[in-house]
């Protein structure tokens, strides 16, 4: 059934079968940080019966930023000469010595600033040429190619004083690891719109395929969720699992291969750490040699930890599906988003962020 977008008879419908649901016990991640937010917004969770549950998974980039990385990021930043560029939810995330933050070293007078794009970044390095700009490049698939187009324009202009710090990082190694680990009980996928409308239906049926796990892509209204968790019941009913896209708006079987061949010209997979799950091989993106001068990594010789450090804070099992944020001893008590504790709370994507706009109690 392909149901017309915000056909509110249908999608009420749906919502009462839902909710008088009782014939399986089924666990569902989301992998994408708006997808979290919208649920604990809308209070989907509300009307599911006890037997379906939804878990968030490793859908915010921030929140996966391994903590040391946010390390050598903080130590960077205290060079005089350095122009820090990054997204607003990067700001407030705290590294392993004092909880010390962006915010904190740019109150003490680092050169720190918020921009909304690569090519922010990079308007500011022509502005300022004394200075050496760098951009974090933080997310997955969805704002990957914007940075390697910015990456393309510096070279294409000779802008020598830019360079990117890539945190970038690709979907499927960290989902394959979490799948091929011994203790992940998940049983179902809703999976990104944003990500999905770059890589395409393609990008996700291997979760259907090899590993069996029925899949949906949907898009961020209450409404394509809602859908979104009824297809998932009704290819249990029908014991099959395929890969569903009811985000027909938006997302194609391909995807964007522009947006993809841009992505893959200037960055390759390298191995990288992610918060919570550790190394994953291939899940980073590297840039690659011929875009080298623009590497901050290389640029200043940064000698990357792939050792992750351990705290107080639940990410890690958060992100992995282990724990939901008010299970974490620290919630509301100790961390909330004006004392943050960790990047789940910080980001505007993070499941702790949502639980304490919405779901606190």
């Amino acid at each position: 059934m392909q149901l017309k977008f915000k056909d509110y008879k249908a999608i009420l419908d749906i919502v009462e079968f839902i909710k008088n649901y009782n014939k399986k016990n089924i666990k569902i991640m989301e992998i994408c940080g708006t997808h979290t937010m919208s649920i604990a917004k809308s209070g989907i969770r509300s009307i599911l019966p006890n037997n379906i549950k939804l878990i968030s998974g490793p859908g915010c980039p921030v929140c996966v930023t391994a903590i040391t990385r946010i390390d050598e990021i903080l130590s960077l930043v205290q060079n005089k000469d350095i122009i820090i560029t990054t997204f607003g939810d990067m700001l407030k995330v705290p590294g392993s010595v004092d909880r010390m933050s962006l915010s904190t070293l740019k109150s003490m007078g680092a050169k720190v600033e918020i921009v909304y794009s690569a090519m922010d970044a990079l308007t500011i390095a022509e502005k300022n040429p004394d200075y050496e700009v760098v951009f974090l490049g933080i997310g997955f698939e969805t704002t990957a190619p914007g940075t390697a187009i910015a990456i393309k324009e510096a070279k294409a202009k000779n802008i020598k004083n830019f360079s990117v710090f890539s945190l970038h990082k690709f979907v499927e190694p960290a989902l394959r690891a979490l799948l091929n680990s011994d203790d992940f009980d998940v049983d179902a996928f809703i999976c990104p719109g944003h990500v999905s409308a770059i890589l395409g239906i393609k990008g996700f049926e291997f979760l259907a395929k090899e590993y069996k796990k029925p899949s949906v892509i949907t898009g961020f209204e209450p409404e394509d969720i809602i859908v979104a968790i009824y297809k998932i019941i009704m290819q249990f009913e029908k014991n099959f699992a395929i890969i569903e896209n009811e985000y027909l708006r938006v997302v194609t079987y391909e995807g964007n291969k522009i947006a993809q061949d841009v992505m893959n010209e200037v960055f390759e997979p390298v191995d990288d750490i992610w918060r919570g799950i550790g190394l994953i091989p291939q899940s980073g993106m590297g840039i690659r040699d011929c875009y080298s001068e623009y590497d901050t990594v290389k640029k200043f010789n940064i000698k990357l930890d792939y050792q992750e450090k351990t705290t107080a804070c639940k990410c890690g099992e958060v992100i992995k599906g282990m724990m939901e944020p008010n299970e974490c001893p620290l919630f509301a008590k100790i961390c909330s988003p004006e004392n943050p504790v960790g990047p789940c709370m910080v980001s505007s994507e993070g499941a702790c962020a949502a639980y304490y706009k919405y779901l606190r109690v």
